[in-house]
């Protein structure tokens, strides 16, 4: 999925603290049901891992579900990357004049800050980040991720990866552990085990060195 990112002249430096922005948004709602027009494509498609796997996977339903660590349950809670960052179905009127657009598949987007928008009804919705949509900075927080090949960043559920002196979207690759997992998740219960969802995308609760995180799981057809 090799989407083609905005004009270079608009992907400008916006990766600086938010803090020191004046915003100026109003009448902020979160409205999930609102009918917007996301593209599909998005950070939902899990990308194989190279490591083999040295444990069996999870068998249930005629699926099989690969991970790296052991399952260990711990509550979902949703994180908060601060008060610029915005969870997936967040709504806003107007966007400050930090955002850039960017182009995936012809599709347009809206970047701020660690946030992709789509336009809907009048104002903005914040979406999944497209896998493709590429910029010029990601937020300071980002958090660097190895996924047993390369390192990704890590920012408010979405993937990038360094090219050059830019930032691309890509899928979550199997396999990646993180710490936190934004608003926007749903608990599925299959056989015994109790996975985050994203989209078709599974996260695994784990604990490794002691502390709880969530694993990408590779979801395959147990022929």
């Amino acid at each position: 999925m090799n989407g083609k990112a905005g004009t270079a002249n608009r992907n400008k430096n916006t990766n600086i603290s938010g803090n020191t922005v004046n915003r100026n948004r109003n009448n902020i709602s979160i409205d999930r049901s609102r009918d917007i027009n996301i593209n599909h494509n998005r950070n939902t498609v899990v990308r194989r891992n190279t490591v083999v796997y040295a444990r069996p996977p999870y068998r249930y339903g005629g699926y099989r579900y690969n991970t790296y660590h052991p399952y260990y349950f711990h509550p979902y809670r949703p994180f908060y990357w601060g008060p610029v960052w915005h969870p997936w179905g967040f709504f806003v009127t107007t966007l400050a004049v930090t955002a850039i657009v960017v182009s995936v598949e012809n599709n347009q987007y809206h970047y701020d800050q660690g946030v992709w928008y789509a336009p809907s009804n009048g104002g903005y919705t914040a979406v999944p980040a497209p896998v493709g949509g590429t910029v010029n900075n990601i937020p300071s927080g980002a958090e660097t991720v190895n996924t047993g090949t390369v390192n990704n960043y890590y920012y408010g559920g979405t993937y990038y990866e360094k090219e050059g002196s830019t930032y691309k979207v890509v899928a979550p690759t199997a396999g990646t552990l993180v710490d936190n997992l934004p608003d926007g998740g749903e608990e599925v219960t299959i056989g015994d085990v109790k996975y985050v969802k994203f989209g078709e995308t599974y996260y695994q609760p784990v604990q490794v060195d002691g502390k709880n995180k969530y694993e990408v799981v590779l979801v395959e057809e147990d022929k």
